[in-house]
């Protein structure tokens, strides 16, 4: 295995961390987490700090992994599917624990779920007939604004929270649109393909 795919599964193993740790019933273990009062208004979980912490790391080896095999041209399809899989383990469990846990609104996570069953669906389509289309810049910047949006979310968006302004849930807000609207351009690059099958 390639250090490249190492990086990749390292991911999947902190993503799965993160999940355990946010739905793991602690006090049924008589463990509670700490929580501190930051400026008289805002009460903060260490719980979700730690994890804000893990996935900060995980969202930097997703641009890592990629950037190193490219440059030793070490890409491979065990990569391709891990890296695939990793991403949706680390961001759509994520999202949908964050809509459980009321820190985000529950239809962000059934939109961009739904999004990527459709896309993972064309992508079969058009994988069968050998081709590949590629993803976009709305796509990407979709990536980035959700990555940056979730780290915030965890880190209760301070300290802009302190000024009543929740900057991570509106880049989440942001990022699902953006989710959406490469949805759409994904599968209008891919219509000539569908119309064939």
């Amino acid at each position: 295995m390639n250090l490249a795919n190492k990086i990749t599964v390292g991911r999947m193993i902190l993503a799965i961390i993160i999940i355990l740790i946010l739905v793991f019933p602690f006090h049924e273990v008589n463990y509670i987490w700490p929580k501190y009062l930051i400026a008289g208004k805002i009460t903060i979980d260490f719980k979700y700090i730690l994890c804000g912490i893990l996935f900060t790391i995980a969202s930097l080896t997703d641009y890592i992994d990629g950037n190193i095999a490219r440059k030793n041209n070490t890409v491979t399809e065990f990569g391709k599917v891990m890296d695939a899989i990793a991403d949706k383990v680390l961001v759509n469990g994520i999202l949908i624990i964050l809509a459980y846990d009321n820190f985000i609104p529950v239809l962000i996570p059934v939109i961009v779920i739904t999004r990527d069953i459709a896309v993972d669906a064309i992508k079969m389509v058009v994988g069968r007939s050998g081709s590949a289309v590629g993803a976009s810049f709305c796509g990407k910047a979709k990536t980035v604004f959700m990555m940056l949006g979730l780290i915030l979310v965890f880190f209760y968006n301070l300290p802009l929270s302190l000024f009543n302004l929740a900057i991570g849930n509106y880049l989440v807000f942001i990022a699902t649109i953006l989710s959406v609207y490469s949805g759409i351009q994904y599968y209008a690059a891919s219509k000539a393909y569908l119309a064939e099958r």
